[in-house]
This record gives C-alpha cells, structure tokens and sequence, in this order.
C-alpha cells in the first residue's frame, strides 16, 4: 500500500460521509397479546407452504427442466 491510499480512500468516503441520515427512534413494548399454540402453527405452516414449498417442487423436477423438448 502506498502512502497516498489513506488520502485517496478518504477523498472517495469523504461525500459519504457527509450525508448523515438521522437514526429511527424506535422503541420495543412487550406483546399487548400472547401468541398461542394454534396461531404459531398457522404462521408456521403458511411460512412453509409459501416458501419452501415452491422451491421443493421446482428441485425434485430439476432433471425434466434440463431436457430440451
């Protein structure tokens, strides 16, 4: 490294720097409600019907998707 890369690192940075953008005041309270069993579940089994799902079927036809028809 030479001796003008901290100077030319600092000059690139510099305008970056100057643009602050103020932080989110954000404040946690403890749930009004607890969640139950039944609603863990749903929020659960929609998170894998939703995501892993779709990724499962497209992996276990990844051999008919590389034939050319």
């Amino acid at each position: 490294m030479s001796v003008l890369t901290p100077l030319l690192l600092r000059g690139l940075t510099g305008s970056a720097r100057r643009l602050l953008v103020p932080r989110a005041q954000i404040h946690s309270k403890p749930p009004q409600e607890k969640l139950g069993a039944l609603d863990i579940t749903i929020g659960l089994t929609s998170c894998f019907v939703c995501c892993l799902l779709p990724a499962g079927w497209v992996l276990s036809h990844l051999e008919s998707y590389k034939k050319r028809e």
